[in-house]
């Protein structure tokens, strides 16, 4: 006998598609997608840890995590690493056209 696989569609946010709510899944998104951006940085650079501290100051067990895919950081402590790494971090402000707005980062 076969069982019938059940197929949903994502919402596009896998907080939200696991159970949080709006506000938590789009802020555990927006970490996530800024830590993955700085692990991008630091590949394209080519940055072990210790080049990373020698470079640009940065701790280098928080470089370490990042690179092993720990997502456990503060916005505060990933906008302090960007900036580190010389990036500018805007924060844009923006009205919405729907009910609540959104949290996004938006990378170039």
């Amino acid at each position: 006998m076969s069982e019938e696989i059940k197929i949903e569609e994502s919402s596009g946010n896998v907080f939200l598609d696991i159970g949080f709510s709006k506000v938590e899944a789009e802020r555990e998104q927006l970490r996530v997608d800024l830590v993955i951006k700085i692990h991008r940085l630091l590949k394209e650079l080519k940055l072990t840890p210790a080049e990373a501290e020698t470079r640009f100051g940065i701790d280098p067990s928080d470089v370490s995590r990042i690179q092993n895919g720990d997502f456990d950081f503060n916005v505060d402590k990933l906008f302090a690493i960007l900036s580190q790494l010389n990036r500018n971090v805007e924060i844009r402000i923006t009205p919405s056209d729907e009910k609540g707005g959104h949290l996004r980062v938006i990378a170039s």
